[in-house]
């Protein structure tokens, strides 16, 4: 991790301070008149877990303004240099470049962390205590998270996929019952990011079924997932919100009216209450954080 108190960062601040005399004493102006931060991604992979990793930090830096950009696939040592020049160019007399890297290869990250950025190493002394707590030296090799890996896992998640494509809004009926989850919604609640999100992640086959006007009319669950009541989560959202997603995509319609969207809404909360569906509230929350409170509810394993 970075200490804050590091030279390169003491060093940035004295620059901005002597660059702007007088002017760097008001913090208000300050935080006004700064550019936003470059952020860099670095990774000897795709950069996934680096960009995710280091998204969550940031996040909570809610009043301060980035620039990121991604760099995977570091895998030699030459890479590496050209690397560093590309991050030192960054770096001005107004700002401190953030660097995260997940890179694990020890002679490419030692020759990385001689950039003059602040360069947050996510493997460093993390990989270090891993070691000492297995009794087992790490391999330092290509991270293998977001490739195949372990092929059997691999093959489970694109076969989840493939199952959530056929199974996308109620497009196919058949196999449902070997769903592990099946979404219940009216339209544009998020069903489908939700469901191609924890078939990707977490290797879960998931269907979808949108509730449309004839199924609140027959009222009770409708037929084709009748039976499977027990692999049900039902989304739900604001009337306000589900208004403006559905205006987006056909304007000035009965379909995005607010009276519409606050109707099915109405009844599809009353149906998930009357066979006991857990549910959710999509209106504010990320899909990683749907897919998360969904797998913890309803105790589904991370199956890849």
């Amino acid at each position: 991790m970075v200490d804050l108190t590091d030279e390169r960062c003491q060093r940035s601040a004295a620059t901005r301070k002597r660059a702007t005399p007088g002017v760097w004493d008001i913090g208000a102006v300050d935080e006004l008149a700064a550019p936003p931060t470059p952020v860099f991604f670095l990774a000897g992979g795709t950069g996934i877990s680096a960009e995710t990793l280091g998204n969550m930090m940031l996040q909570q830096f809610p009043s301060v303004s980035f620039t990121r950009r991604k760099i995977p696939f570091i895998t030699t040592v030459e890479q590496a240099q050209q690397v560093v020049e590309e991050l030192d160019a960054a770096v001005t007399d107004s700002v401190m470049p953030l660097v995260f890297s997940t890179v694990s290869a020890e002679d490419i990250r030692e020759e990385l962390q001689k950039t003059d950025c602040a360069f947050i190493d996510l493997f460093g002394s993390h990989l270090d205590t891993v070691e000492r707590v297995l009794h087992v030296n790490a391999t330092h090799g290509v991270g293998a998270l977001h490739g195949v890996g372990d092929k059997g896992r691999y093959d489970a998640r694109m076969k989840a996929i493939e199952f959530a494509m056929e199974h996308d809004d109620g497009a196919s009926l058949r196999n449902l019952e070997q769903a592990d989850l099946i979404l219940v919604a009216p339209s544009r609640c998020g069903k489908t990011p939700t469901s191609m999100y924890l078939a990707l992640q977490h290797g879960l086959k998931v269907a979808n079924y949108p509730l449309v006007d004839e199924d609140f009319d027959a009222g009770g669950i409708p037929r084709p997932i009748r039976g499977l009541v027990a692999k049900c989560y039902g989304l739900l959202s604001t009337p306000a919100r589900l208004s403006q997603v559905r205006t987006e995509r056909r304007p000035a319609s009965k379909y995005a009216s607010l009276a519409q969207c606050s109707f099915e809404l109405r009844r599809a909360e009353a149906l998930y209450r009357a066979n006991r569906i857990p549910s959710i509230n999509s209106a504010s929350m990320s899909v990683e954080e749907m897919a998360a409170v969904i797998m913890q509810t309803s105790r589904l394993g991370n199956l890849a």
